[in-house]
């Protein structure tokens, strides 16, 4: 243990039986200039804009109007108040959270890549990719999504440094989709859509007898991220430099990167007055950063999404909760707008739930590698291994398509369960850390300690009616 009178006050508060004690190190500079380092949000809205955002809030949209996108809003401020703590930890030591875990059970990093991989075993958003693209161009949709996988990838294994490569692949999806949310709304949202608007506000309510309690909490509770997206904000953050994370080498491609240093396990600094002025601008930074790019893009993509739904398909019978619904609304866009409008509908989907797929084998594998670099083989090479773990989720992904398999039950009930049950065991996890080992200046409070308190009771419900209610289908 190492806790003897020669280490610094700065590192006594780390757990250390099951990790080393971090190095003393200053807090390096707050940044003088914001543009630069906006990033992080944006990955967040890029892998979080996938089916819940093109699908599940439309389609609640075409069934019962505008009056529950004010659940999106609540849900991403929860997921905004997590995330934060998520980053503050990372800003204050360069270890993400998951190590923080880690610290207290050596196991807890292995639990949440495990779950993350339950969870995104079946490639769903690069197969709803490809449906999208077979509305464009024809096609056999599994031959499609293969491609898909294998150039997920390429993409991640090849590019030099694979932060670079995912921030400038989601800037350019939230830049294609935020253009077409301009083009829409000249000319595919009608007038009387728009007057309608404010229902968002005047007129909220809970569509449960119309849609079922389990969907509604789901939707509200994973509007833009959930389960294993979050923790990973730890990672890029990291990797974009912020904070004591300035001080970690990024994943790198092995075969085109250039040879990193070894990273220690973490930092640790002294609250000295310059090191709390630093703390004071990074976290500044941290918390507009989040809420100028991750809230603000995902929510007005489920604005717009849910009022183009309701503008085109509002109270038509049939309509089904799944990536088809997608085919029925292009088709109304064509006969209102014309079929350039309807095509280019197709292709900003189709890419944004590529882009999605290439985040979340991304994220699912770099939680996995930093889990074992940190806790299972510190002398192994980090990239190396986040790159057999990417193409292994991809030939898991090509198996799986390869074989016919539409999703199976059991994976349908674990992909809805796991997101909540993680993010409940997690809201908990953030208090212990981020109240026990940072120092005492910087730890989580008042608000922020309520937002964590209110996130671990609202998934921690949500996870057993969703269990529920997925376990009532199957024996219906």
């Amino acid at each position: 243990m190492a806790t003897s009178d020669d280490v610094s006050d700065g590192a006594r508060a780390f757990p250390t039986r099951y990790l080393p004690s971090p190095q003393i190190r200053d807090l390096p500079e707050e940044p003088s200039g914001y543009w630069r380092l906006i990033g992080p949000g944006i990955i967040a809205a890029g892998v979080g804009l996938a089916s819940g955002e093109f699908v599940l809030f439309p389609y609640i949209a075409s069934q019962v109007g505008l009056v529950f996108v004010w659940a999106a809003l609540v849900g991403l401020i929860t997921q905004y108040f997590i995330n934060m703590e998520i980053e503050r930890y990372t800003l204050a030591t360069g270890e993400t959270a998951l190590t923080g875990f880690s610290r207290y059970w050596r196991h807890w990093g292995l639990v949440f890549a495990i779950l993350t991989y339950f969870a995104n075993l079946w490639p769903g958003w690069a197969t709803s990719s490809a449906t999208l693209t077979t509305y464009i161009f024809g096609g056999n949709r599994t031959v499609i999504a293969v491609g898909m996988l294998i150039a997920i990838g390429l993409i991640l294994t090849l590019a030099p440094v694979v932060y670079v490569a995912l921030e400038r692949a989601q800037m350019l999806k939230v830049a294609a989709v935020l253009g077409f949310f301009v083009i829409a709304a000249i000319f595919a949202v009608g007038a009387s859509a728009w007057s309608d608007l404010p229902q968002v506000v005047t007129q909220p309510r809970l569509p449960i007898d119309e849609l079922g309690f389990a969907l509604l909490l789901g939707a509200l509770a994973f509007a833009g991220a959930g389960g294993g997206q979050n923790l990973v904000q730890s990672n890029w953050i990291r990797d974009k430099g912020y904070g004591m994370g300035t001080y970690v080498p990024r994943l790198v491609s092995p075969v085109t990167g250039q040879p990193e240093a070894e990273p220690s396990t973490g930092y640790a600094f002294e609250p000295t007055a310059d090191n709390l002025r630093r703390w004071r601008g990074w976290w500044k930074f941290a918390n507009l950063e989040q809420l100028a790019t991750f809230v603000l893009i995902t929510f007005i993509t489920i604005l717009f999404t849910s009022l183009l739904a309701y503008s085109t398909v509002y109270g038509r019978d049939g309509l089904e909760n799944s990536i088809g619904f997608l085919e029925v609304e292009g088709q109304v866009l064509a006969d209102r707008v014309g079929s350039w409008f309807q095509y280019l509908f197709w292709i900003i989907g189709a890419f944004s739930l590529f882009a999605a797929a290439l985040g979340i084998v991304d994220y699912t594998s770099r939680l996995a590698a930093d889990v074992i670099k940190t806790s299972y083989a510190r002398e192994a090479n980090e990239s190396k291994v986040y790159a057999l773990l990417v193409w292994g989720l991809v030939l898991i992904g090509i198996v799986v398509l390869v074989a016919g398999f539409s999703q199976p039950i059991v994976l349908l009930v674990i992909s809805a369960v796991v997101g909540g049950f993680m993010m409940f065991i997690y809201s908990g996890l953030l208090i212990l850390i981020n109240r026990r080992i940072l120092p005492a200046p910087i730890r989580v409070r008042g608000v922020r300690l309520a937002a964590l308190v209110w996130a671990f009771l609202l998934f921690g419900v949500l996870s057993v009616l969703t269990f529920a209610d997925r376990i009532g289908e199957i024996f219906d």
